[in-house]
């Protein structure tokens, strides 16, 4: 058994009940269950659609995200989520250059490297290397002036966590960053990597070694080894080239408004919802939602 799910952006929820139907009855699908109103929709089928991404595709034009997953096992026991454009708004480096007046160099060798265009550790080490002698209390008014969070995230962490879920917030980026976002939207646990400093400032370097790709990939597998669980247990969410690995080694493996090189490699891609979808995947409800 399947399940098709279609939802959209709920800051202008528009999901057209005729649209749900019309789709239900081209699939034959089961009777249309509401998740929210105007917002998320799922109905159960026996076969997975021939025509799939063809509907997808034409949906996409409506502003509809649309998602067929078997329907056992769907609810997951664990969260694994990038940080940078995914539960936060930015990329923590690119604001970081910002301040230190390399802004916009930085920023294209970042979305070079999360398109897969760059090798993800030596596109690092040249960014960070433009930040050297920026005074380190610049993290914190980073932080505090042009960090937001990514709409949905906290519903999604504490709903999961509500449920028994485990949270792991696993980023390519900083410490200094990831430290603070989890603790602000309940994550469990987290890994970064850790800007070096010297007497108040950057040093243009980084620890080692570099979690990048195939670190996220151990994260999950060892976190849900300590769990007890299997990969399979897991949600993953992320954008970027780095997380195709974890994408695809966990159970669901999301690509939210993913670089479009990274979306194509993935089944399961939301381009307009928020990170509430990934509950709305699972089948919780709007009701369900915590905070």
């Amino acid at each position: 058994m399947y399940v098709a799910t279609l939802l959209t952006n709920p800051a202008a929820p528009s999901l057209d009940p005729a649209l749900v139907e019309s789709l239900r009855n081209a699939w034959g699908g089961g009777e249309a269950v509401w998740l929210s109103s105007d917002e998320a929709a799922e109905f159960a089928l026996d076969v997975m659609p021939g025509n799939l991404w063809e509907v997808w595709a034409d949906l996409q034009k409506l502003g509809v995200d649309l998602v067929v997953q078997r329907t056992e096992g769907r609810r997951k026991r664990m969260l694994l989520a990038d940080m940078d454009s995914t539960m936060i708004e930015q990329e923590c480096i690119d604001e970081l250059a910002d301040e230190a007046g390399v802004g916009a160099h930085v920023k294209d060798i970042t979305a070079r490297a999360m398109n897969g265009e760059l090798d993800f550790e030596g596109a690092l080490i040249e960014r960070v290397g433009l930040l050297k002698g920026l005074d380190e209390a610049v993290i914190a008014k980073v932080l505090a002036e042009r960090i937001t969070l990514m709409p949905g995230g906290q519903e999604l962490v504490a709903t999961m966590r509500a449920g028994g879920g485990y949270a792991a917030l696993v980023s390519g980026g900083f410490t200094a960053f990831t430290a603070k976002v989890a603790e602000v939207l309940g994550f469990d646990e987290n890994r970064a990597n850790t800007l070096l400093a010297e007497d108040g400032r950057l040093t243009g370097d980084v620890g080692r070694p570099i979690l990048g790709r195939e670190a996220k990939v151990e994260a999950l597998g060892q976190i849900t080894a300590r769990l007890g669980i299997s990969p399979a247990d897991a949600i993953a969410v992320g954008d970027g080239a780095n997380d195709l690995g974890m994408l695809g080694l966990a159970g669901t493996g999301v690509a939210l408004h993913a670089k479009p090189s990274v979306a194509e490699q993935c089944d399961v891609r939301i381009n307009h919802g928020n990170l509430t979808a990934l509950l709305y995947l699972q089948g919780y409800a709007r009701e369900d939602f915590i905070g």
